[in-house]
């Protein structure tokens, strides 16, 4: 095995035993609000006009 292979292995067995992090993950956007959000910058949207 070389240097750069143990050092790799080291590196990932380190970062496995990490824990998770504390704070939880906010719940996904939904779906409905995303389209919303897309058709309001679509209206936005006015091609030919510079910006």
């Amino acid at each position: 095995m070389d240097r750069i292979d143990h050092a790799f292995r080291a590196l990932s067995q380190r970062m496995n035993s990490l824990s998770a992090p504390g704070h939880a993950i906010a719940a996904p956007e939904p779906l409905t609000s995303l389209i919303a959000k897309v058709n309001a910058a679509k209206q936005h949207y006015q091609p030919g006009v510079p910006r």
